[in-house]
């Protein structure tokens, strides 16, 4: 006889994501858009969790909200949380502490897994969305060393102006894409010693692939965390001849 057991709400989606208030394109590959992922997942947005008041501001005042909508989300049947901004990696040790169950705040996290795999004398860089406000707090938050090579999207034409200022609600996806890019390619210029980079930056996953191609180097980013840290909530099963 088989006996199911409850106690939650929702099943099969163990892993929960904090979403910021933002209305622009979620299109495939950006964390936002449920298709990007090959395992179903939980989603609350955080009223008043905008771009800019998080990544330009501090998300001054947010952290109880941030950890009342992750409790609704374990209640629901979430055993596992992550967030859809790597700027976030400020909350970490607080949602670790208030919110009982595995958290990663930022794929940020990522860089010293990614540093222990690189040979001597390279390093992780890091595209960011937002370099002038990526602080020593941030990297702190996510176990990450403060002078990690870091360049931003802020002169770009499309991708930092659509994503953070909200300046419109459509995007041009190339030009997002040519942004990308070209904040990888003066990463490396100004720090030849980098050996793989690291998207700071949740809607970045979608032009993961070409930075990839274009610089010759690994690119590791939400998308790759996220895979992992899913992995762990539900191991693959394997037919055992």
């Amino acid at each position: 006889m088989t006996i199911a057991r409850g106690g939650k709400a929702i099943y099969g989606a163990p892993l929960g994501i904090l979403m910021l208030e933002a209305r622009f394109p979620r299109i495939p590959g950006d964390m936002g858009n449920a298709g990007t992922w090959p395992f179903p997942v939980l989603y609350r947005v955080v009223r008043g969790a905008s771009p800019e008041r998080v990544v330009l501001q501090g998300a001054r005042g947010l952290l109880p909200d941030f950890i009342a909508a992750a409790q609704d989300m374990i209640a629901l049947g979430a055993e596992a949380i992550t967030t859809n901004c790597g700027f976030l990696s400020l909350f970490q040790a607080e949602l670790a502490e208030a919110l009982g169950v595995p958290v990663a705040t930022s794929s940020l996290m990522q860089v010293p897994w990614v540093q222990a795999t690189l040979p001597p004398g390279k390093r992780v860089g890091c595209v960011t969305v937002s370099r002038s406000t990526l602080t020593p707090a941030h990297l702190r938050g996510a176990g990450v060393p403060e002078d990690l090579p870091v360049e931003g999207t802020e002169s770009g034409r499309e991708f930092f102006r659509v994503l953070i200022k909200a300046e419109k609600d459509d995007m041009d996806v190339a030009l997002a894409e040519a942004d990308i890019l070209e904040a990888g390619r003066r990463l490396v210029e100004r720090h030849p010693e980098v050996g793989a980079i690291v998207l700071e930056c949740t809607n970045m996953p979608p032009y993961a692939a070409a930075l990839r191609e274009a610089l010759g180097l690994p690119v590791y980013d939400v998308y790759s965390m996220v895979s992992w840290f899913h992995a762990g909530l539900r191991p693959q099963r394997f037919a055992v001849p």
